[in-house]
């Protein structure tokens, strides 16, 4: 029975070639020479470090230009709060989204129930498998999720027929 997996995985080398074009940029910005603009990569963590808040806008604004122009989607980060460091620094943390998180493959399930295509969608871990009869059910559904879940980055892999 042909089936496919939709899946939300970052490419990880390019994230990480973003966050490396990004600090070499901060280190040779003039409006950031004296100051403490960083930005770091732990495993899916990316921590930007400055000494006000605009700085943190400026550095995240650097990372969005070099992760769109390497092709990988902004929207698989989810920005944190600004956190207050010792004396007047501040910090903030970009966690990297990877896997589709519950409510999410609820949403798509929901979708794919409702659009009347003869498809069947099953979670399992982070990832929704979607089965049906044939390639062009199969093909209409990978339209349809394109089209209507908008809100995270969903690509399709392990198509099987």
């Amino acid at each position: 029975m042909p089936s496919f997996d939709t899946v939300c995985e970052p490419n990880l080398v390019e994230v990480k070639n973003a966050v490396d074009t990004t600090a070499k940029e901060i280190a040779t910005r003039f409006d950031f020479k004296g100051t403490s603009a960083a930005i770091e990569l732990k495993d899916k963590e990316i921590t930007l470090f400055g000494d006000a808040d605009f700085q943190l806008v400026q550095i995240d604004e650097v990372l969005l230009n070099k992760m769109a122009k390497r092709g990988v989607d902004v929207r698989f980060l989810d920005k944190g709060d600004v956190q207050k460091m010792g004396g007047d620094k501040v910090k903030q943390v970009l966690k990297v989204r990877n896997g589709i998180a519950t409510e999410d493959s609820k949403k798509i399930q929901k979708a794919l129930k409702e659009s009347k295509l003869k498809v069947q969608a099953s979670i399992q871990g982070d990832a929704v498998r979607v089965t049906g009869a044939k390639r062009d059910d199969l093909q209409a559904a990978m339209a349809l999720l394109k089209k209507d879940i908008t809100e995270i980055p969903i690509s399709f892999n392990n198509f099987r027929d």
